[in-house]
C-alpha cells in the first residue's frame, strides 16, 4: 500500500492487529459461514489465539475448509466485516501527531485491504487466498503471515519511514501478536487475551481504539 503520510519524516509508527482489533470481527468465521464450517473455524480460531496451537497450521487447517466457495464469498465478508470503534479517531490522532499507522493481519487482504483504504492507513500486510477459476482453492498463497512475520513487518515499516524502533507501538489481543508486541518500544493489549495481557505495556480494555491515543500521550 502507498503511503498516506505526507508530513515528512513521521515521528512514530502504530502497527495494528487487524481481526479483532482493528475489525470487530474474525474474517476467517465470516468466509467460513458460507462453507457451513464456522463452528469448526471458530474453535480452531480460538485455539491458535490462546497460543495452543501454531498459527500457520491453524491458519492453513481453516483457509482448507473453504475449498471450492465461489470467489464472490469474499465480497460478502467484506459487507459483514465491522470496524471498531474508534479507529478513525486513532488513525486521525497519530496522522495529526506526525505519525504512520499500518495494519498487519493473519487474515486476507481481499478483505482488508478496502477498510486500510477508507481509514488511510499507511501500510498493509496480510494473506493472500488462492483462487483458481473464480473458485477458493482452500490454500493461501506464498507464505502465512504469523507471528514472525508480524514482528518483521512492523521493523520493516519502521525502516521504510524512517522510525526508529524506540518509537514504535504494536496493538493486538492475541498470541499471534506477542512477537511484534515484543520487537515494538511500546505494546498494547487491546481487549486481549490473559497472556497478551500479562506480556504487554499497557492494557486497554474498552473495545474503543481512540483510547489508545490515551496511552500514547494524545489524548487527555
Amino acid at each position: 500500500m502507498q503511503h498516506r503520510y505526507r508530513g515528512g519524516v513521521p515521528r512514530f509508527l502504530v502497527v495494528l492487529d487487524a481481526d479483532s482489533t482493528l475489525l470487530e470481527d474474525e474474517v476467517i468465521e465470516l468466509l467460513a459461514e458460507g462453507a457451513g464450517t464456522r463452528p469448526q473455524v471458530q474453535a480452531i480460531t480460538e485455539r491458535a489465539m490462546r497460543g495452543e496451537i501454531d498459527f500457520a497450521d491453524s491458519l492453513r487447517e481453516r483457509v482448507a475448509t473453504l475449498a471450492g466457495l465461489q470467489a464472490d464469498v469474499v465480497d460478502r465478508a467484506q459487507r459483514a466485516v465491522r470496524v471498531t470503534h474508534g479507529a478513525d479517531e486513532l488513525v486521525r490522532g497519530v496522522h495529526a501527531a506526525g505519525g504512520t499507522v499500518g495494519v498487519v493481519s493473519g487474515g486476507f487482504h481481499e478483505v482488508l485491504d478496502p477498510f486500510a483504504a477508507r481509514l488511510g492507513l499507511d501500510h498493509c500486510r496480510a494473506n493472500r487466498l488462492e483462487v483458481v477459476d473464480g473458485t477458493l482453492t482452500g490454500h493461501v498463497l506464498g507464505g502465512v503471515v504469523d507471528a514472525a512475520a508480524k514482528a518483521e513487518t512492523l521493523l520493516a515499516w519502521a525502516a521504510s519511514d524512517g522510525v526508529p524502533v524506540s518509537r514504535t507501538v504494536a496493538v493486538g489481543d492475541g498470541a499471534n501478536d506477542l512477537a511484534m508486541m515484543g520487537v515494538a518500544a511500546l505494546s498494547v493489549a487491546f481487549d486481549a487475551k490473559p497472556r497478551v495481557r500479562q506480556e504487554a505495556d499497557v492494557v486497554v480494555v474498552d473495545r474503543d481504539l481512540s483510547a489508545v491515543l490515551a496511552t500514547l500521550g494524545l489524548r487527555g
